[in-house]
């Protein structure tokens, strides 16, 4: 997947040094976190104690009782948390996007568009297509492989017993799924990218250069296997994880791909600007997190632009285009 030139010792250097930066800072943020974790363990259990009742009675209670509606059907409960819910959840939140892109209003929210000018409104014949597509990856190529999945979380473990995991277990899980996924999906993304394969898997996505919510799951089948379902899927698979570990993981996943591509920098949500970058120029920003970008020099164009300057939590109500407006590409 590299670009086969030769490089001269001081480049190399360079990119040796660009690599150990980004070693230090990923460890850096991971031990932060792994410190400010242990730290306030103690509180964050006692806040959740007096919210929810003593020692996840809460959620604990709940599932007995949804265990009991189903009958202690095992297959039934894990195709509803694994695929029904986080399916759901993906509709709920992309038929508000949806109908704010065949309209164009209200403004509050349209004012926040990343690319100005697209989408405004959506072309309704394209975004048909693209559900219709959606649909069909979810129903004849998700449902397939969550099923396949059951058996497998089966030999791993008890992926619908009674008892639900802890919710210091649930963090760390979560934590390992986003390091397997960011992995996989910039891996396979970046092979889908190779001009060979390009024009007959991947080009599909990539009609939509100014992409909407929707579009996250509008792939061709082959690319819907490797690069929408298997990243996510691979983590609980490998940590034998319940039931309903895996329903909150595909809903923050979907969640999240749903941001990546809705087009809007919206306020105290992720910046979508990294993938809708990628959109827009095609080469670069493969990854989720960004990571293995910086590690590949695959976001190098993306640094010297004012969307990388946008790039951040908004924390205001006043859209980052206006306060950081598109002018010329940034000094070298």
């Amino acid at each position: 997947m590299g670009e086969g030139e030769t490089s001269g010792p001081a480049e190399r250097r360079s990119q040796g040094g660009q690599v150990w930066d980004s070693v230090k800072k990923t460890a850096f943020v991971l031990g932060t976190g792994i410190l400010t974790f242990a730290a306030f363990r103690n509180s964050v259990t006692w806040h959740l104690q007096r919210f929810w009742g003593a020692s996840g009675d809460f959620w604990q209670a709940h599932w007995g009782k949804v265990y009991d509606l189903f009958g202690g059907n095992e297959l039934v409960l894990f195709s509803l948390g694994t695929m029904m819910i986080p399916s759901l959840s993906f509709w709920v939140y992309n038929a508000v996007l949806m109908l704010i892109d065949l309209t164009g209003k209200p403004n509050f929210i349209t004012r926040y568009r990343i690319q100005l000018g697209k989408n405004n409104p959506v072309d309704n014949v394209k975004l048909r297509q693209a559900a219709l597509t959606v649909l069909f990856n979810q129903l004849f190529i998700s449902l397939p492989m969550v099923l396949l999945m059951y058996p497998v979380m089966q030999w791993r473990g008890n992926p619908c017993g009674t008892e639900l995991p802890t919710f210091h277990w649930v963090l760390l899980e979560l934590s390992v799924f986003v390091l397997i996924e960011e992995i996989l999906f910039y891996y396979s993304h970046r092979l889908f990218h190779h001009p060979s394969i390009y024009k007959h898997i991947h080009k599909k996505h990539h009609e939509w250069t100014a992409p909407v919510g929707v579009v996250s799951l509008y792939a061709h089948p082959l690319e819907h296997i490797f690069s929408n379902m298997l990243p996510p899927m691979v983590g609980p698979m490998l940590m034998g994880s319940h039931m309903a570990t895996i329903m909150l993981w595909f809903c923050l996943a979907l969640f999240s791909t749903t941001i990546s591509h809705c087009g809007y920098h919206l306020p105290f949500l992720p910046s979508p600007e990294f993938h809708d970058f990628h959109h827009l120029k095609f080469n670069q920003c493969f990854g989720v997190l960004g990571v293995l970008d910086r590690l590949h020099g695959t976001d190098t164009v993306f640094k010297q632009t004012q969307a990388y300057d946008r790039h951040v939590l908004l924390l205001s109500l006043t859209p980052v285009s206006s306060t950081i407006p598109e002018t010329t590409k940034k000094s070298q």
